[in-house]
């Protein structure tokens, strides 16, 4: 099993480079890949900001990814979860942080609208300090 970068899997889901793309493509469907969380986190982060794709763009292309027989995310039911949240409202790293925290009584933060936001979803009680 090989482990990939953020770059990979841009490449893989926009084809914007004419050879890179082939060869993220060719990896992907020919070999084993590992797919770490803070991998998946920064190629949501990259596909946002730099591509402008949308919440629901996002959780499609994530999912079709993470659902490629040849990868293996490292924690598919949390990152499952996240993207889920994400399409609701919830900014795709905060919805990692939540979907981790799901044991503790709450989590605290500073960030009103994220709160308001994970505490609509009925998720982990969500609070200031």
């Amino acid at each position: 099993m090989l482990a990939i970068d953020t770059n990979i899997i841009v490449r893989y889901l926009t084809g914007d480079h004419p050879r890179q793309s082939v060869q993220a493509k060719t990896l992907i469907d020919t070999h084993e890949v590992f797919v770490c969380t803070t991998v998946f986190l920064e190629t949501e982060w990259v596909l946002r900001s730099a591509y402008g794709f949308s919440a629901p763009k996002l959780a499609q292309g994530l999912r079709a990814f993470a659902g490629h027989p040849n990868v293996t995310l490292e924690d598919p039911a949390i990152t499952a979860q996240a993207l889920e949240w994400m399409e609701h409202g919830l900014d795709f790293a905060d919805a990692l942080h939540l979907a981790k925290s799901q044991e503790c009584e709450a989590f605290i933060s500073f960030d009103r609208n994220f709160a308001k936001a994970a505490n609509k979803l009925a998720i982990i009680k969500t609070r200031a300090p």
